[in-house]
């Protein structure tokens, strides 16, 4: 544990917890409201050094997180300037709809965070059919042969290097996308969106996660057949190695399809990956972009691993039966709640636009130490869960 969060937890020991983080989200709120006049319609991707937004350059899978920021803002004050913002993005969501070159295995990260969270917030039917047309590109995306939902998209002719890449890949990520298949099984009982999520799951938990509960960020199949070929990495340090926010996109993921189908398979999985999960983070604040234990390893923290992780966590123990589990996931949930908070919290920093500094984007593409907008979502999250709120859009 760093100086800083040392310094933090003896100030601190004593406060508690629900104090820490109520008020920690209120500045969350205060500083979404600074911001959105500032923000508009613009999409925040990266924050640089100045902790300022970079904004995205047209449909990107970030999208979703400013607008789900926006409706869990508005779920907690009731404000209609957050609907009102919120709302006003719904062209962009639409231009990813009508548009093919647009859509992956990440319409669940932007849609249920933008046309499901309108559905349940106001009852709107185009943000309920909207929500519908996502989830139907996402089965779309299934391939049978290998039981899994194809994660990136070839490009094309021009591109015969990233087609090779692309096809034929399943990534750990897709784990948080499966939400909207479930709910679109739950709108119109149609099976198909359920047992696609259920297979995916299914496969994930058989080929993305190692025998130590590890997991691999991304699994590669023949294209033609199917057949399982190996495990690899796309944003971790190696492909025997364990990047951080993948093992925490699997805890969260893997949570979620329980809370959804109550397959004790799937509460099971969630709890190894969450066991190991809390040795390799050990007595860190904040856990490494990547768990390899190797000198080679750039030195970097991801506060957006830490965010989902501890969301992830408040969701399992949520589920557990045996007090003991609850007590534990919980535990762990608040101490990387808490950690956050005392290293990565930008919310009380003047002329910040985030909430939380010190994000690895993409550290093999040098893309580290930045405000990162899922981070921000899933810190909100987080604090919500840790106060007791249990109504999402996933």
């Amino acid at each position: 544990m760093n100086k800083v969060a040392n310094s933090y937890f003896a100030q601190e020991q004593a406060a508690s917890p629900s104090k820490r983080h109520q008020e920690a989200l209120e500045r969350c709120i205060a500083r979404l409201a600074e911001q959105m006049p500032v923000i508009g319609l613009r999409n925040p991707k990266i924050g640089t050094a100045q902790n300022r937004w970079i904004y995205c350059d047209g449909p990107d899978w970030v999208m979703g997180f400013l607008s789900g920021t926006l409706w869990l803002a508005y779920q907690l004050t009731g404000r209609s300037d957050f609907a009102r913002a919120a709302t006003a993005r719904r062209p962009g969501f639409r231009m990813v709809l009508e548009n093919r070159r647009y859509r992956d295995h990440d319409l669940g990260f932007q849609f249920s965070l933008s046309s499901v969270a309108e559905w349940q917030m106001t009852g709107d039917r185009e943000a309920r059919r909207m929500g519908l047309a996502a989830a139907d590109a996402l089965l779309g995306r299934f391939r049978p042969e290998g039981g899994y939902i194809q994660a990136w998209t070839a490009r094309g002719p021009d591109d015969r290097a990233q087609a090779r890449f692309a096809n034929g890949r399943m990534i750990a990520d897709t784990m948080q996308n499966l939400a909207l298949l479930y709910w679109a099984n739950r709108q119109t009982g149609i099976d198909d969106y359920r047992d696609v999520a259920d297979i995916h799951a299914e496969t994930a938990a058989r080929l993305l996660v190692r025998d130590d509960d590890t997991s691999f960020h991304t699994f590669l199949f023949d294209p033609a057949d199917g057949t399982p070929l190996r495990g690899e990495t796309h944003q971790g340090f190696a492909d025997g190695s364990c990047w951080s926010r993948g093992q925490a996109w699997l805890i969260h993921g893997f949570a979620q399809c329980h809370a959804y189908t109550r397959n004790a398979a799937f509460l099971a999985i969630a709890s190894r990956l969450a066991a190991r999960a809390e040795t390799l983070v050990g007595s860190q604040a904040v856990p490494v972009w990547d768990f390899a234990d190797d000198p080679a390893k750039p030195d970097h923290i991801d506060s957006s691993a830490g965010a989902v992780m501890a969301a992830g966590l408040y969701l399992l123990a949520g589920q557990c039966a045996d007090p003991a589990d609850r007590l534990r996931w919980r535990a762990f949930a608040d101490r990387l709640l808490d950690g956050l908070i005392a290293t990565c919290d930008l919310t009380a920093t003047e002329g910040a636009q985030g909430f939380l500094a010190h994000g690895a984007a993409h550290v093999p593409a040098g893309r580290h130490d930045a405000m990162l907008p899922y981070g921000d979502y899933y810190f909100m999250e987080a604090l919500m869960r840790s106060l007791g709120h249990n109504s999402f859009f996933w």
